[in-house]
């Protein structure tokens, strides 16, 4: 975080969850980056423009901020979780059953304890996630629901880390990159990529980080300076969505039905896609929300 805005030697010694940016293990391609940047500014202009873009990021990040500050997180309750899991799309179909079941105290304690509990970032994100875990069970199908919420709550804890604070923590959810299944926006910046078995990028919030500085140096370059950490964010979502629409079966397709333009698959997952005209939530509660999809 330290390369956003400098700070004196004596304030980072005592800072918490200190990134250091990582070298990147496989060079990041400037014409690709070049690529995505113009087409997210292509796609906006067909749709409400950058600008409103970045002002429903800046509403979304207010909103995790107010809610999860440590002089508000004490009165968090499963209302304002789902507000949160709202602007989640990964999560906010599988995460809050889960919450309902933990409970509104012991939930919120999880999520104090992920943002501002003790020991290194790394381990707090697992707890959370082992905190928030589902009996797999014994049968195939159960097993592999579990592993989607798990994946969800990875999410939902990474998006809430970040959007906290913006400038202490990259966006690090699946769809920026998921070592496991070797996918996500980071590959799109790589030349050649569809050609690589393997992409060793890892999996740490360093490695992710030492990406986001790299994205940031870009974006400099094209005299970009202003709410830097949410044009990172839009860069990443255009460069997956570009990754997604080239899969015959993404990994979200099911989610996304047969609706969506780019425009919508870049608001997606951000989490500021149009809400529900009806103004209910798409938030899945139970097994009868399962057939309204998102």
């Amino acid at each position: 975080m330290l390369w956003f805005k400098k700070q004196p030697k004596d304030v980072q010694a005592g800072e918490r969850d200190i990134i250091v940016p990582a070298e990147l293990t496989l060079p990041f391609d400037i014409n690709l980056f070049q690529q995505h940047l113009t087409h997210l500014k292509h796609v906006a202009e067909q749709d409400a423009g950058l600008e409103a873009y970045i002002a429903s990021l800046q509403a979304k990040q207010h909103l995790f901020e107010a809610t999860l500050n440590p002089a508000a997180i004490d009165n968090l309750t499963l209302e304002k979780i789902e507000v949160l899991l709202e602007l989640v799309f990964t999560a906010r179909r599988r995460v809050f059953p889960v919450v309902q079941r933990m409970g509104e105290q012991q939930a919120a304690g999880a999520i104090k304890a992920l943002l501002y509990g003790d020991g290194l970032l790394v381990d707090r994100m697992q707890a959370f996630v082992d905190a928030l875990s589902v009996d797999a069970g014994e049968d195939k199908e159960s097993q592999k629901n579990a592993a989607k919420v798990r994946r969800a709550v990875f999410d939902f804890a990474a998006e809430m880390l970040h959007f906290t604070d913006l400038v202490k923590y990259p966006l690090m959810t699946r769809w920026v990159w998921d070592q496991s299944t070797v996918s996500g926006a980071l590959r799109e910046f790589i030349r050649g990529n569809d050609h690589m078995a393997e992409i060793p990028l890892g999996s740490s919030p360093e490695m992710f980080e030492g990406t986001r500085k790299w994205l940031v140096e870009q974006i400099s370059e094209q005299g970009i300076y202003k709410d830097v950490p949410l044009w990172v964010d839009l860069v990443l979502a255009e460069a997956y969505a570009t990754y997604f629409r080239s899969m015959a079966e993404g990994m979200l397709s099911a989610d996304f039905g047969r609706s969506g333009g780019p425009e919508e698959h870049v608001k997606k997952f951000l989490g500021i896609d149009t809400m529900r005209r009806s103004g209910r939530s798409r938030v899945l509660k139970d097994a009868e929300d399962r057939v309204i999809g998102n």
